[in-house]
């Protein structure tokens, strides 16, 4: 088995080439390579956090948990363990390593042995992958990203040295004190010593052998969609197509005032961080540098022609070494005036924008910078003379029983080691959940919303459309569909299949009375019901006149929360969109154990926390979009198949209102860390509702068997309770009143009532068969916190 090692650099290309590799991992296998999930799923990350030195604390290792030796100790030996897991399952012909950050970072020998020494094990046949291209080009788009992360020395410290004999000892001469608390860092603050090719081979073939290093020329073109697969099937020794990959969204270059003011004003944030009693997290870093942008010119890469001309001669004999090479690899751009920074224009002060965002530094210190620093100084990654007394702790909710090493009774008796082990790298993990995000949830409830009249709508159009699926669902249809039609909701397209217990009957009596339109797919096609009907959905008139269309399940709500709560109060907030991911906040069963005839969005108020990166599903999303024929397709959770003509039409706003487009508009059902936000709206998802509802649920289609998989770790997946979200309760007075009228009809009561005892009956049953009460009695002894959550979910992907 071969390795192939990518050691990058970032800037040239990696990150286009970690999306074809994952998005085509599965092919990749099926031809004997194995692109792995263990160490990150795109990209490689732990595999690097796990391989520096324990004193060499980079940005991704301090803000990720992993700054002490024993935490990066501990995710090195869960790293191997899950690879070599991989590898046994998988027994391919190679393996492909993306970890670009390892040119870019790594030069210390030490390190470079470190790698060898973990990889050697699984195979002794390791090839060294690094892309190049003309060193000014490769050093504007690292210095733009260095920016981002906090440098704070401008491009004359790279220039200073050309005159060096040595370019990469004097770089590492010039490397800062690392000093994490005061966002100094190798890679954020450091010259660029890997520009220098040649030595950048000697070091690693000095470990892994001479011959192991390969070298190949990048292009801006290389991982475009035309021309990936024969770059990667040449890299990677691939001798079958694998398919064209989707290109990136394209991101606008830093232009040259906006890397003035972001390095002026790193540089004036650095000095109040050594100060000792702040600390601003990565992602707040970043956000700040965004806002601070200013239109522009970029930076010419001729202007730092010096560099060009440092590295001509080296990069000649290069090209003779490396057949990959050509002599168009290191064209250098024309050269120009020499750089000089650019006026960072219209007056800008650093100072002034360090003052604006002062709160937000403030509030940030207040959250983590106690728990980082006591974290630290117990594990002897720092002095214990770090001041912390102006960084008061982060409040903490008292536990619900007694804690050992964080840990409740219940957890530490149900859960697994692996469990245990995630939940002790969550604690101090950028990933750990919690609620302190956006508008702040009233524990009381506001001003109720007032009833809105129907909307009349222009001849030929259906307004605001609801496409869902439904199977069994009869004693939540009537408020599921009152609710929606008095916040904005005009009309609903159902489709329905193998139903038993009056769902169609109920959805046909609906149907009768004008409310909605109800569809039979009992003879579906292809893989999966729902798809074959929302195939068939873009052939209904109620579809194809509609002005938005959403598609949501029974048991999901949409809760607009501005204004009077109605659709058209959140579009009034986002005149621009055409499509809006409303994220779920999944509600668990709130100690309700019995089916009752009371409306969902009342009994069940208590919810997962509104940050929770981690497991996936918290932060799915299913998307409200404008009918303006963008995509070809619906699907689960959002519309696919974007007609390329459209693309600059289409504006993705999160349930914040702020625009995700270049997230998401090719792909994806969730919303990252960047794209999160619940501010405006969000999809309240009741996957559980009661515990005998829930049972009912677990077993449809399976009479007599439950597995684990689709009993208790479903539980322990959806039964959120750690925070309580009452703000949907504004609907109830709307609801009660449009859910009245529909039960004026005796047909509809009628059937509503036969569905509510057919569930009932259904409980009863089920109580009495020896599997199922033991799944009930089970899931209620599970009383998890959110952390502990998140740890036992993690734990169950992985066994998955």
């Amino acid at each position: 088995m071969r390795i192939y090692l990518h050691i990058g650099p970032e800037v040239a290309g990696a990150q286009a080439l970690q999306e074809v590799l994952s998005s085509k991992r599965e092919q990749l296998r099926s031809k004997g390579l194995l692109y792995p999930r263990s160490p990150g799923n795109k990209a490689h990350t732990r595999f690097f956090m796990a391989v520096t030195d324990p004193d060499h604390i980079d940005p991704l290792r301090f803000n990720r948990g992993f700054a002490s030796p024993q935490k990066q100790a501990q995710l090195r030996e869960d790293l191997m363990r899950d690879l070599q897991r991989e590898i046994d399952q998988a027994r391919p012909e190679a393996v492909i390593l993306s970890v670009p950050q390892l040119s870019t970072s790594v030069f210390r020998r030490s390190e470079i042995q470190r790698i060898h020494d973990l990889l050697q094990p699984l195979s002794d046949d390791i090839r060294l992958i690094t892309y190049v291209d003309d060193p000014t080009r490769l050093l504007v788009d690292h210095y733009a990203a260095q920016l981002s992360e906090g440098r704070a020395t401008p491009l004359s410290q790279e220039l200073a040295l050309v005159e060096s004999d040595d370019w990469w000892a004097a770089c590492v001469d010039a490397m800062p004190r690392i000093d994490p608390l005061a966002g100094v860092f190798e890679e954020t603050q450091g010259p660029a010593f890997w520009l220098d090719t040649n030595t950048l081979q000697r070091e690693w073939e000095a470990v892994f052998g001479a011959g192991a290093f390969h070298v190949r020329a990048y292009a801006e073109d290389l991982f475009a969609p035309d021309t990936i697969t024969d770059e990667i099937r040449a890299a990677f020794g691939i001798n079958e197509t694998i398919g064209k990959a989707q290109a990136l969204p394209e991101r606008a270059p830093m232009s040259a005032a906006w890397m003035a003011r972001a390095r002026q004003f790193n540089a004036i944030l650095l000095k109040l961080l050594a100060q000792g009693d702040r600390h601003v997290p990565r992602q707040l870093w970043r956000s700040f540098i965004t806002e601070i942008s200013v239109p522009g010119p970029t930076t010419p890469a001729g202007s730092l022609s010096q560099i060009s001309d440092r590295f001509s001669k080296a990069n000649a004999e290069l090209i003779l070494r490396h057949p990959e090479l050509d002599d168009d690899t290191f064209q250098s751009p024309k050269a120009c005036d020499p750089w000089t920074e650019a006026d960072p224009e219209r007056g800008y002060r650093a100072s002034q924008y360090l003052l604006a965002f002062l709160f937000r530094i403030d509030k940030a210190t207040k959250e983590k910078f106690t728990q980082r620093v006591e974290d630290l100084t117990d594990r002897g990654v720092i002095p214990a003379a770090v001041p912390t007394a102006t960084a008061p702790p982060m409040p903490k909710a008292a536990p619900a029983e007694p804690m050992k090493d964080g840990l409740t009774d219940t957890a530490r008796a149900l859960m697994p080691p692996q469990a245990v082990q995630n939940f002790e790298k969550l604690k101090t993990s950028s990933f750990a959940p919690h609620n302190r995000l956006g508008a702040v949830d009233e524990e009381q409830l506001a001003a109720a919303y007032t009833e809105v009249p129907p909307r009349e709508l222009p001849e030929g159009r259906s307004g605001n459309v609801i496409v869902g699926c439904m199977k069994n669902e009869a004693p939540y249809i009537v408020e599921w569909v009152a609710y929606h039609r008095a916040m904005g909701v005009d009309n609903f397209l159902i489709y329905t299949n193998d139903c038993s217990d009056g769902t169609s009957e109920i959805l046909d009596r609906l149907q009768d009375m004008g409310v909605l339109q109800h569809r039979n797919n009992d003879n579906w096609k292809g893989n999966s019901p729902q798809q074959y009907a929302l195939n068939q959905a873009l052939k209904e008139p109620v579809i194809q006149n509609a002005d938005w269309i959403l598609h949501i399940d029974v048991d999901e709500f949409v809760n607009v929360r501005t204004g009077n709560g109605t659709l058209q109060d959140f579009f009034d907030e986002v005149p621009d969109a055409t499509n809006v991911a409303m994220t779920w906040r999944l509600f668990g069963h709130n100690d309700v154990t019995r089916l009752a005839d009371d409306f969902v969005i009342d009994q069940f108020d208590t919810c997962a926390p509104k940050f929770c990166p981690k497991p996936h599903t918290v932060w799915g999303f299913k998307t409200m979009f404008k009918n303006i024929g963008a995509y070809e397709k619906i699907s689960c959770h959002r519309p696919n198949k974007l007609v390329e003509d459209k693309r600059g039409d289409v504006c993705w706003v999160n349930g914040s209102g702020r625009d995700m487009t270049g997230e998401a508009v090719d792909n994806g059902w969730r919303n990252s860390k960047k794209s999160i936000g619940y501010d405006l709206i969000q999809l309240n998802h009741y996957a559980l509702r009661s515990a005998e509802s829930y049972l009912i649920k677990r077993q449809r289609g399976r009479a007599l068997h439950v597995d684990r998989s689709i009993g208790l770790n479903y539980w322990i997946r959806m039964d959120w309770s750690d925070f309580r979200d009452v703000t949907i309760k504004r609907n109830l007075p709307r609801l009660r009143a449009e859910y009245d009228r529909l039960m004026q009809d005796d047909t509809l009561r009628s059937w509503h009532q036969k569905g509510l005892e057919w569930h009932k009956t259904k409980a009863v049953e089920l109580h009495g068969m020896p599997e199922f009460e033991e799944l009930y009695q089970q899931a209620l002894k599970v009383k998890l916190t959110e952390t502990e959550r998140v740890a036992y979910a993690l734990a169950l992907d992985l066994e998955s």
